[in-house]
């Protein structure tokens, strides 16, 4: 019979945002074991830690890698972020030969697969906070010019937009946005030479959607390939 360990972890700031919460958590390992899992299955146990995903010391994660070592079961999460938010903490537990991870949200997804998408989530939320650094610190610049130069201008930074350039511009950075995000998990398959319904298969695997939140095909691949080379 298959065995699950489900493990959860929430911060106390966490709690209360939608799709962060245990009640969230939930749901997405129940539909994964209604949907996708091999029947019969027991869980051997649940542990949940209120921590921080940037601390490494998690009491209850021991506590269910433990269990998923003496009884063979499968160590069960919500999302990938919830074991950890650091690659070489999800590799170190994927190298673990007395533990098998599963993500129910990516009920496809083997190890090797699970290793990119967490390489790629940690460079993502690198880059976004050097990013989000670097816009701050051009507007606050633009903004104390403005001062600098007319006494009674008073926008404040992050103020109202016109409304028509505000939705211009979150169409044009959401479409830069999902083409970004599609491609750091298209451009290692490329480099690997898969085929174009090779890469939307393991965009479908890993649970990325398409900007329309559908399933990919080859051709969606290849459009996105266009897009970006343009």
């Amino acid at each position: 019979m298959k065995q699950y360990v489900i493990y959860t972890r929430v911060s106390t700031d966490e709690q209360g945002k939608s799709g962060l919460g245990l009640e969230a958590q939930q749901r997405d390992i129940d539909i994964f074991l209604n949907s996708y899992s091999e029947v019969p299955y027991k869980i051997a146990g649940s542990f949940c830690d209120i921590l921080s995903g940037k601390t490494d010391n998690r009491p209850e994660l021991e506590k269910a890698l433990a269990l998923v070592r003496k009884t063979g079961a499968e160590l069960l999460v919500a999302k990938l972020d919830r074991l950890s938010r650091k690659v070489a903490f999800v590799a170190n537990i994927m190298e673990d030969r007395k533990v098998r991870l599963r993500v129910a949200q990516m009920p496809h997804a083997d190890n090797f697969q699970l290793h990119i998408y967490a390489a790629l989530a940690e460079q993502e939320r690198l880059f976004i906070s050097q990013r989000t650094i670097a816009a701050l610190a051009v507007a606050k610049a633009k903004h104390l010019e403005k001062a600098r130069l007319d006494p009674s201008y008073t926008k404040r930074i992050g103020g109202l937009r016109d409304k028509t350039m505000k939705r211009n511009d979150a169409i044009q950075e959401k479409a830069r946005g999902e083409a970004e995000k599609a491609m750091k998990v298209i451009g290692p398959l490329k480099a690997a030479r898969q085929s174009l319904s090779a890469m939307a298969s393991t965009l479908n695997d890993m649970g990325v959607p398409t900007s329309r939140g559908g399933r990919w095909t080859a051709k969606q691949v290849s459009r996105v390939l266009e897009r970006v080379s343009a």
